[in-house]
C-alpha cells in the first residue's frame, strides 16, 4: 500500500514554489483588501441600522398633533425602511453559505451586469476573477463586521453623546470625535479576529479561479497526481499565516486592558 505522504511527493511539490509563492502573495492581498472593504461597509451599514429615518412619521398623528387611536398607522410611522435594509442585508448575508455568494457574484453580477476588463496584475493575477472575489468577500465581511461595529458603538456611554451635544457639536462630530474612536478601540480584537477568518475564508475563491493557495494546490495536484503533500503545505503556510497574527493580536487586547484598568 502506498504512504500517506511521500519525500518524493515533497520534492514534486516544491517545484512549483514560484506558483505557492503567488498563491501566498495574492491570498494576502485577498485578506487585506476584503478587510477594507468589509470595514467601511460595515461602519455604513451599522449607521444604517442605528438610524432613526422614519418617513410615515406623521401618520402617527392627526391634524391637531395628537397621537392617533389608530394601532395599524402607528405602527406604519415607525417603519425605518434604512434600518430594515441593513437588517435584511445582514441576516441574508449571514445565513448563506460563502460559496453561493461568491457564484451569485462571479456568475451573476459580473458575468450577466458588469463586464470587467480581461488583464493581469503582476503577470499572473486575473483582475476580472479577483475582483469578484474581493466584492464577495469583502460583501460578506461587511455583513460579520457590521454587528461588531454596532455592539461597539452601542456599549458607549450614553452620557457622554449628551455632553458632546451640549457642548454644541453635531452628531456627525460627536459620532467622529468622541464615539467611534472609542468604539473601535473597544472591537479592535473583534477586527483583527475577522482578518484572521478572512485568510481562512479566501480559499473558497480557487472556485472561479482566482490563483491563491488552494488553487496552486490544486494545480499542483493536476500536474502531478498528488494531493496530499500540496495540501500539507498549504496547511503549513494558512497556520504560519493565522496563529502569529491571533498571538499579536492577544497581546494588543492584553495591552489595551491594561490601560483600561489603570
Amino acid at each position: 500500500m502506498d504512504s500517506f505522504v511521500t519525500s518524493a511527493g515533497f520534492e514534486k511539490t516544491f517545484r512549483y514554489i514560484k506558483l505557492i509563492e503567488q498563491g501566498l502573495l495574492v491570498t494576502v492581498m485577498l485578506a487585506a483588501c476584503t478587510v477594507v472593504i468589509g470595514f467601511i461597509l460595515g461602519i455604513i451599514l451599522a449607521l444604517m441600522r442605528m438610524s432613526d429615518v422614519r418617513p410615515l412619521r406623521f401618520l402617527a398623528y392627526d391634524r391637531k398633533g395628537h397621537v392617533r387611536n389608530n394601532k395599524f398607522l402607528i405602527s406604519l410611522s415607525k417603519v425605518n425602511p434604512v434600518s430594515f435594509f441593513a437588517a435584511a442585508y445582514v441576516e441574508i448575508l449571514r445565513s448563506t453559505p460563502v460559496l453561493v455568494q461568491i457564484m451569485i457574484i462571479y456568475h451573476g453580477v459580473f458575468g450577466k451586469l458588469i463586464d470587467l476588463p480581461n488583464f493581469t496584475i503582476f503577470g499572473f493575477l486575473k483582475f476580472n476573477r479577483f475582483i469578484p472575489g474581493v466584492v464577495a468577500l469583502g460583501m460578506n465581511s461587511g455583513a460579520y463586521l457590521c454587528e461588531i461595529i454596532r455592539s461597539g458603538i452601542q456599549s458607549i456611554d450614553g452620557g457622554q453623546t449628551e455632553a458632546a451635544r451640549s457642548l454644541g457639536m453635531t452628531q456627525g462630530q460627536t459620532l467622529s470625535n468622541i464615539i467611534l474612536p472609542q468604539a473601535i478601540k473597544n472591537i479592535l480584537p473583534a477586527i483583527a479576529n475577522e482578518f484572521v477568518v478572512i485568510i481562512k475564508e479566501s480559499s473558497i475563491c480557487y472556485t472561479i479561479g482566482v490563483q491563491e493557495l488552494m488553487f496552486a494546490v490544486d494545480a499542483i495536484r493536476g500536474a502531478n497526481f498528488i494531493i496530499m503533500e500540496p495540501l500539507l503545505v498549504a496547511t503549513a503556510i494558512y497556520f504560519c499565516l493565522c496563529f502569529p497574527t491571533s498571538k499579536i493580536i492577544a497581546y494588543f487586547e492584553r495591552r489595551m486592558s491594561r490601560g483600561d484598568k489603570r
